[in-house]
Order: structure tokens, then C-alpha cells, then sequence
């Protein structure tokens, strides 16, 4: 199994395009200390010739330039990306799809709720009929979505898209608007969890033994955006675990047996992002890496 982390950076991408905080800020005066990131999206392969987009960020345009493996290799018109995954409905992981609409066709797999979100607006209807096939996918119903890669969508703990939010919202509900995906290639597994509010016995049962783990890492702590200055939503309020703190994912994961550790949808405000701090170095002390654009992995 072949996976590239095309984007590493939470919504809004690093720098984000009109933040002075101190890391947006080093992002563009000292890209050697913090590397601007894209927003988050994965691609995965099991014969490195075609590939499953798993969610489709606005910055999809650029990933796919900046990494050859994507580019056109036949004729006129052609795509590697034979199909493409959402594990929920957040405009970060479905604003891409817009971009992916010039007649190429290819699968968009979902669960039946993140596809309702979609179809709901009508703005996705350029992904033409007949063009882009639409394919519900229920809860721990394996499929293969290419040939020699199956997936399994589970539900995590998360909450509906900020734009669909109101006062009937409950976060830390594990419904199917926000899923993870289990990917099998080649008696390889991969565990993809972008957006997770809590770890759970459940969830740790769930990715036990995979050999590679891409966990959300929004925020090291749940009051990073407050600490920072720049909003006022905690960590669990957007629906995301900590890194560290009550309930944090390090400590929650601690005693899993998982291969490579991988944080991922990491936001701007996270000081994890400045490669010589200490936060950094705590992290990967505890065995985790902090993804980066282009990231590639070889299971």
C-alpha cells in the first residue's frame, strides 16, 4: 500500500490567509522552522498507478501539481484518481470536489449522511450525472473502491459540518457524519481518523494492530485557539480530541499496538507546527510524527 499526505493542515491551511498569529507568521518569515501546509487530504494506492482521494479540500489543485504520482499520463484528458472518499462533510474535506468537475470520471464514496450534505446543495450538481457515479456506503460494509484496496468506514466520535450546525448539534455523537476509514492493501492496514472528538474503548478495539495510524492532531491542547488569541472554540467544540490534556489522544493511544503514528488536520494555532519547539519535541517523544505536505508512506 502506497499513501501520500497530500494536505497536513486543518481548514484554512498554514499560513492561513489573513492570520498574524506568531506560527502563521513564521510560516511565511521562516518556512525552515514551520512549513506552510494545504488542507487536509490523503491519497492511497495499492499498485501505485491508481489512487483513492480520500477527502477533496479546496487546495486539491495544487496537491495534485505538486505531486507528480497525480498528473494526467494519457491522451488529452486523464486522471490516476479512479475514486475519491469523504469521511465527513466539513468544507475542508468536500470544497475540492468543485475543482474536480471537468468530465473525468471517477466514484465519490461517502456514507448516505455525508452524501445527503452534499447532495443537498446544489452547487455540487457541476459533478455531472453519468460522469462522477454518487455510491453510499453503510457503516462496516467493506467495499473496493479500487482494485486490490478495500475500505471499511466505522464512526468515530464528531459532530455535523460547522455549516450545518443548530441548536439541535450534538457533539461526541458517533453517528455517520463522521467516519474513519480502515484501508487494506496487501495485508497492510491503514486506520485514517481526521476528526475524532474522543478516544474511546471502542476506537482503540477498532485500530488495534494497523501498521499505520493518521490521527487528527488539530489542537495540542483543548484551548489552543483562546491561548493563541484568535477565536474562541475549544478544541472539543469543533469536534476534535487534544494531544495532550484530560482525555488527550497521546496519552488515550498510549497503550495501543499500532505501527507509525501520524498526526494529521493539524490546525494553524497548534505549536507542534514549529519544528525546533519543545512541543515538537514532547510529540515525538512519544512516538508520533507531525505530518508534512508530501509526506509519503511505503506499508
Amino acid at each position: 500500500m502506497r499513501v501520500v499526505i497530500l494536505g497536513s493542515a486543518a481548514g484554512g491551511g498554514l499560513p492561513q490567509w489573513n492570520c498574524r498569529c506568531p506560527i502563521c507568521t513564521l510560516a511565511r518569515s521562516e518556512p525552515d522552522r514551520v512549513r506552510p501546509r494545504t488542507q487536509s487530504s490523503i491519497a492511497v494506492s495499492a499498485d501505485g498507478s491508481d489512487w483513492l482521494l480520500i477527502n477533496a479540500s479546496p487546495d486539491i489543485r495544487q496537491q495534485l501539481f505538486d505531486n507528480p504520482q497525480m498528473h494526467p499520463r494519457e491522451g488529452l484528458r486523464h486522471s490516476p484518481i479512479r475514486a475519491v472518499l469523504l469521511t465527513n462533510g466539513d468544507v475542508d474535506h468536500v470544497a475540492g470536489l468543485l475543482t474536480l468537475r471537468e468530465g473525468q470520471p471517477y466514484t465519490l464514496y461517502a456514507t448516505r449522511g455525508i452524501l445527503d450534505s452534499v447532495n443537498a446543495n446544489r452547487v455540487f450538481d457541476v459533478m455531472a450525472d453519468g460522469v462522477v457515479a454518487r455510491q453510499p456506503i453503510g457503516m462496516d460494509q467493506r467495499f473496493e473502491p479500487l482494485p486490490g484496496l478495500s475500505v471499511t468506514l466505522f464512526p468515530v466520535p464528531g459532530k455535523v459540518p460547522l455549516w450545518l450546525e443548530d441548536e439541535t448539534m450534538e457533539i461526541g455523537a458517533e453517528t455517520e457524519t463522521t467516519v474513519g476509514a480502515l484501508i487494506e492493501a496487501g495485508g497492510r492496514r491503514l486506520a485514517y481518523i481526521p476528526g475524532c472528538a474522543r478516544v474511546t474503548d471502542g476506537l482503540r478495539e477498532r485500530i488495534a494492530g494497523v501498521d499505520a495510524l493518521l490521527f487528527d492532531g488539530t489542537v495540542l491542547h483543548d484551548d489552543d485557539m483562546i491561548r493563541a488569541g484568535v477565536g474562541t472554540k475549544t478544541g472539543w467544540r469543533m469536534g476534535h480530541v487534544p494531544m495532550r490534556g484530560d482525555g488527550g489522544s497521546i496519552d488515550a493511544l498510549a497503550g495501543v499496538e499500532i505501527g507509525r503514528r501520524i498526526f494529521v488536520h493539524i490546525n494553524n494555532t497548534n505549536p507542534v507546527l514549529v519544528e525546533d519547539s519543545a512541543e515538537r519535541a514532547d510529540v515525538e517523544k512519544a512516538g508520533w510524527t507531525v505530518a508534512h505536505d508530501g509526506l509519503s508512506l511505503s506499508l
